[in-house]
């Protein structure tokens, strides 16, 4: 091979995902003559693992053994997928297959799907040769048989989990049946036990077979054995439960016997032999614990809970169930201890004592493990564990509907029984399945137990590829701390629910008695400045009023709710002043009092909303809105028309007249907020409300300067107002300057007074629409010069000009321009003129090159210093700017011929050009998507902090408050980041193929 064959060899296999690329190649090489196919083809194949360099390794070693075998399994198609998905994902099975290469045949004869318990069972007790519960060897051979056969069934079962397209719907099936399969090869083993305790072949002979064959041992199974979502390595929890079938035997002998079984059980599993052990069984949960005698009676047991047992023992009993060995003794065990499990919520300190006990095992944590401990670890599976178990033995004593034993099955009876929230039980659903996928694919790697996160850059890929939670090694970490930040929160207000509602019904003299606890309570459940959350409590709670009582009993409720917003101490101090504000006005209290959702809605909107908060300060009326979605829907056009006429007819002065022009805008602006965030209306909903509401606002403010400063002897002086940019195409976002013309025609008058009167109307427009709340930018910076022309001209003047003298990026900034306020018959004459100009026959291909140059400057001089260009959501790649520059060249080339681009709206625009063909409907549809995020996470942006900005937030708690407003769940700041700049990057392809193209 020369030197540039093998040099674009290993550029193959760099793209193919390959790190080690000179191993990488010998290995193939070798691998490909071993078992005589295309290297090419083996490349591809291994591409398809997670681990790609390992895979080969691993495959490369099994061939040198039994390189035959090892060519067929790639033959068939069924084998080489699980083959390559196993040994990428499993050192642990790469060792496996390399004691037992021949086990590579069964890859090709698995059924499709999950083996199923009965099949378990029984290729496990085939392993042993079963025959009425005695194993047909019991010796060593025997183990090693069960524990090759045990890895054979695993190897299907995590095949089926590594080669599914999404391995977080399908855990839940994983976890069965690996309890299943725990519980067929303890089922094995006792077989095997049986026959070596009763002086069968190869066995020790103690004890008769008649006596073996009559004693009774059942296997429980606890923990996540028990509710059947168990682990790939795990321990396996059980409590085994003896007896006999023959009252002649007598009990002291029959639990000897039992003991004996018991023993060699535990020892075919995890004793040392030839074969690796498959998992420790731990017995540490019975009675006493390892002090305790390995296997009582039933009644033995059932007179040590009734005596001695703790609270944490019930809770381990939660998960009991029969699992091996005798089934109807087994059952016997499980039906006594129900009743005791139930009622042990009633014991003094229960709650308490479970609370503390979580903690304790989050203490134990060494500290430099706490950031990787996946199941320990704070917002890690006990978290949810431990929640969802505190709940049900909390309300299982009188409802028996939520007495299940796996996590999941307990969140959905949880929800359909009241207990818990749908959006909470659904984060903690999907969470609760990611991280098990974690666990999973963690354990898979070595077949070991283990539960911490990697630190390695390479693991954590490898991780990556395997769980299909993300694509690269950053990702999945990325994945993990937004489920650890999720699962920590809902446990926290969940697992102490009772506290949080205590701290809110102190008496004042009591108090102070908690306040150290309650901090950090208010603390954990995201209040960064928990002193002043329980000063806003107490002065919310204080007193005998009627207003305190009914915040007395809701204040528990809305500190939740509080919490679940981006800004929990920001809505709690809001919701304060409003309440101070309306004082006992009876329908705030009603609202309050009958209305759950309207409360929810207001905490919502003040802890999600600066933005909202401080109008509602002023306008604290606008809380009724929330009892009624039809209150939040915005205005027409007319209603708002009408209210600003009445307001002229009122009031006499400008002064006057301004005053409630602001006030409209304000209260209209308010409601379109508040309707924005509890998503009452859509994004275009959303940019026709705030345009509307701006054009009526100028009309408004025109028709009270005109009255003041154009005299009757002028009244023939025709004044519009021409809308440009978002506002003339109907697209304003929260914070958008609204971008203006200025026109007039004198009628008669004097010329130079006609201009001086109109520059007046414009200098009071701008001074009178001045908002210090709430500021109206009209920004003439698209007329006719830009910044270097007159700010106001004739419509003559207009003409000439756009005839003479305009350039290219003139006729392109008209193409939003559409008349809003003032002489309608002026506002149709100058849209004739606008017509010729952004609609012309024919192209000037220099101008369309001179607007390609200025878009090309605009990105690289217009970005603000310091600001990474990628988060500019207006002039960044794939932003604002790049959808619309790309629309408008569009318009300018063809809008002569294609009626439907004679619009101002750059959505309708973009769907008339689709529907022409001049741009390809996939590619439309990213164009479309990031205009649309751009919009609305311009003005999330504005809502979060009541500040314009352009530039998606850096700030991880600003980004989540966004994604928050945007309907993204809690902890989602790298999901929004990673959408936005997803689609961003998907726009800018087409956006650069397009127009520079």
């Amino acid at each position: 091979m020369t030197t540039g064959d093998r040099s674009s060899a290993l550029t193959g296999l760099a793209r193919l995902g390959f790190t080690r690329l000179d191993d990488a190649d010998a290995a193939l090489a070798e691998l490909a003559s071993l078992v005589d196919l295309p290297r090419e083809a083996l490349a591809a194949d291994a591409a398809t693992a997670a681990d790609t360099d390992g895979a080969v390794d691993a495959m490369l070693r099994i061939a040198r053994r039994d390189p035959g075998t090892v060519r067929s399994s790639l033959l068939h198609p069924r084998a080489r997928d699980a083959a390559w998905a196993l040994l990428g994902a499993s050192l642990g099975f790469a060792d496996f297959y390399l004691r037992h290469p021949e086990e590579l045949v069964d890859l090709a004869e698995r059924p499709d799907g999950i083996p199923s318990s009965a099949e378990l069972r029984t290729e496990l007790l085939d392993a042993v040769g079963d025959d009425g519960g005695f194993a047909a060897d019991g010796s060593e051979r025997a183990w090693v048989a069960l524990r090759v056969r045990y890895r054979r069934m695993l190897a299907r079962i995590a095949a089926h989990d590594l080669l599914s397209p999404d391995p977080v719907a399908v855990v839940e099936d994983v976890a069965a049946a690996l309890a299943d399969a725990a519980a067929a090869a303890l089922e094995a083993s006792l077989a095997v036990a049986r026959t070596r305790v009763s002086g069968g072949a190869a066995g020790s002979g103690l004890f008769p077979r008649e006596q073996v064959a009559d004693t009774r041992l059942a296997i429980i199974g606890m923990g996540k054995s028990g509710a059947r979502e168990l682990n790939y390595v795990s321990d396996v929890d059980v409590i085994f439960v003896g007896g006999s079938s023959d009252d002649a035997m007598g009990e002291s002998r029959a639990i000897d016997i039992a003991t004996r079984l018991a023993v060699q059980t535990m020892r075919g599993i995890s004793g040392a032999e030839v074969e690796p052990p498959l998992w420790e069984v731990d017995a540490n949960l019975r009675p006493e614990g390892k002090q305790g005698a390995l296997v009582r009676t039933l009644d033995s047991h059932l007179s040590y809970y009734d005596r001695w047992a703790k609270s944490w023992e019930f809770q381990a009993l939660l998960k009991a169930r029969a699992m091996a060995g005798d089934a109807e003794l087994g059952a016997a065990y499980v039906a006594a201890v129900q009743p005791k499990i139930w009622t042990s919520a009633a014991r003094e300190n229960f709650v308490d004592s479970v609370q503390r006990m979580r903690e304790r095992v989050t203490e134990n944590i060494p500290p430099d493990e706490v950031a990787f401990q996946l199941k320990l670890g704070p917002g890690g599976i006990r978290d949810i564990e431990f929640t969802v178990q505190l709940l049900q033995l909390v309300h299982g004593l009188t409802d028996d509907a939520i007495r299940q034993r796996s996590t999941l099955a307990a969140l959905d009876a949880l929800v359909v029984e009241g207990y818990i929230g749908r959006a909470d039980a659904a984060t903690f659903a999907r969470d609760y399945r990611v991280l098990r996928v974690l666990e999973h694919r963690l354990q898979l790697r070595a077949l070991r137990r283990t539960h911490l996160m990697p630190s390695r850059p390479e693991d954590l890929r490898i991780l990556a590829r395997s769980s299909r939670l993300a694509e690269t090694g950053e990702g999945v970490w990325s994945v993990w701390e937004g489920v650890k930040r999720e699962v920590r929160d809902i446990h926290v207000r969940l697992f102490y629910r009772p506290l949080l509602s205590s701290v809110a019904a102190l008496p004042e003299g009591e108090r102070s008695l908690s306040t150290a606890q309650a901090h950090d309570r208010l603390a954990a459940i995201g209040f960064t400045d928990p002193a002043g959350a329980l000063r806003h409590i107490a002065a919310l709670t204080s007193g005998l009023s009627r207003k305190a009582t009914i915040q007395l009993h809701l204040m528990p409720v809305m500190i939740r709710w509080f919490a679940d917003g981006a800004d929990p101490d920001y809505g709690l101090l809001a919701f304060r002043r409003i309440s101070e504000r309306l004082g006992d006005t009876p329908w705030f209290l009603r609202m309050l009092r009958d209305s759950s959702a309207a409360a929810e809605s207001l905490t919502r909107v003040l802890s999600g909303s600066r933005y909202i908060g401080e109008l509602m300060e002023w306008i604290p009326e606008s809380a009724a809105w929330l009892d009624d979605d039809e209150l939040l829907r915005p205005r027409s056009g007319v209603s708002l028309q009408q209210e600003a006429r009445a307001i002229q007819t009122r009031h006499q002065t400008i002064a006057d007249a301004m005053r409630s022009v602001r006030a409209l805008r304000r209260r209209e602006l308010l409601r379109t907020a508040m309707a924005a965030v509890l998503g009452v209306i859509t994004v275009q909903e959303l940019a026709q409300s705030l345009t509307t509401i701006t054009e009526t606002t100028i009309q408004a403010t025109l028709r009270a300067v005109r009255r003041e400063i154009v005299p009757p002897d002028a009244d023939a002086l025709d004044f519009s107002v021409i809308a440009m940019g978002r506002f003339g195409g109907g697209e304003l976002g929260f914070g958008s300057d609204a971008d203006v013309l200025y026109v007039y025609r004198a009628n008669g008058i004097e010329p130079q007074r006609a201009h001086d009167l109109s520059l007046n109307l414009v200098t009071a427009l701008r001074t009178h629409s001045e908002d210090h709340r709430l500021p109206l930018e009209l920004d003439a910076d698209l007329r006719p010069e830009g910044r270097n022309g007159p700010l106001v001209r004739s419509l003559d003047a207009y003409r000439e000009y756009y005839r003479r003298w305009s350039l290219s990026w003139e006729a392109q900034a008209l193409l939003r321009a559409r008349g809003v306020a003032g002489s309608v018959k002026l506002i149709a004459e100058f849209m004739a003129v606008a017509d010729e100009v952004r609609f012309p026959a024919r192209v000037d291909p220099q101008g369309l090159r001179e607007i390609k140059r200025i878009k090309a400057r605009v990105e690289n001089e217009r970005l603000p210093q310091g600001v990474s260009p990628d988060r500019h959501l207006k002039l960044g790649p794939g932003g604002l700017s790049d959808v619309e520059w790309l629309v408008q060249i569009l318009q300018l080339e063809h809008a002569h011929l294609v009626e439907g681009l004679r619009t101002t709206s750059t959505m309708s625009a973009l769907d008339a050009a689709t529907a022409a063909g001049l741009i390809p409907s996939a590619s439309a549809a990213y164009l479309a998507d990031a205009w649309l995020l751009a919009s609305r996470l311009r003005s999330a942006n504005t809502l979060l902090s009541g500040q314009t900005s352009d530039v998606l937030p850096t700030d991880r708690r600003r980004l989540d408050g966004i994604g928050r407003l945007l309907e993204y769940p809690p902890r989602s700041a790298t999901q929004v980041e990673e959408d936005w700049m997803r689609t961003a990057r998907r726009a800018r392809r087409v956006f650069e193929k397009l127009f520079y193209g």
